[in-house]
């Protein structure tokens, strides 16, 4: 049988295969320590007891091992908001981006919210042109082309230039 792994061990092997916010850390780690913490009751047999401890002694040895894994620099915000960005920003517009990010508790910083945005238009137009590849002939398609774009979460100004053709401006 394969040892259990402990919340740090646990939180190096999630970050080792994406980077994650604190937050999402957090959920994951918590419902790994209660399920470790409710079978560990069932075996000793004084569920009773360990069913009113578990909920403040899981939380506190998850957030001590988030600060651990912090204090060690292997939990980083910064780094979950740059690989976030990356692996966003090809596909999604600012609004999408930011709303994504807040879900992890985490903002984005100022100089990646102005270079997303200068960035913008030239993200739209790229994503447009793969879905589309040229204007919409009648006003239902250019509505339902700006519906695309707007679902993914660019500004109203750069999808009505990239809808209308003046992206290229």
């Amino acid at each position: 049988m394969k040892p259990r792994l402990s919340l740090k061990g646990r939180g190096l092997q999630m970050l080792a295969q994406r980077e994650q916010s604190r937050s999402e850390l957090r959920r994951k780690l918590l419902a790994h320590a209660r399920a470790a913490q409710a079978a560990a009751t069932e075996t000793a047999g004084d569920a009773g007891k360990a069913a009113t401890e578990e909920p403040a002694n899981a939380e506190a040895e998850v957030e001590a091992a988030l600060d651990w894994l912090q204090a060690h620099q292997y939990l980083n915000e910064e780094r979950f908001v740059e690989s976030r960005v990356h692996a966003r920003a090809p596909r999604f517009g600012n609004q999408r981006i930011r709303q994504e990010l807040a879900l992890h508790g985490v903002a984005l910083p100022p100089e990646v919210a102005k270079q997303l945005k200068d960035t913008e238009a030239a993200r739209a137009h790229e994503v447009w042109e793969r879905k589309f590849g040229a204007p919409a002939a009648d006003p239902a398609g250019r509505a339902r082309q700006a519906r695309f774009l707007a679902a993914r979460g660019f500004s109203g100004e750069v999808i009505r230039r990239v809808v209308q053709g003046l992206a290229d401006d």
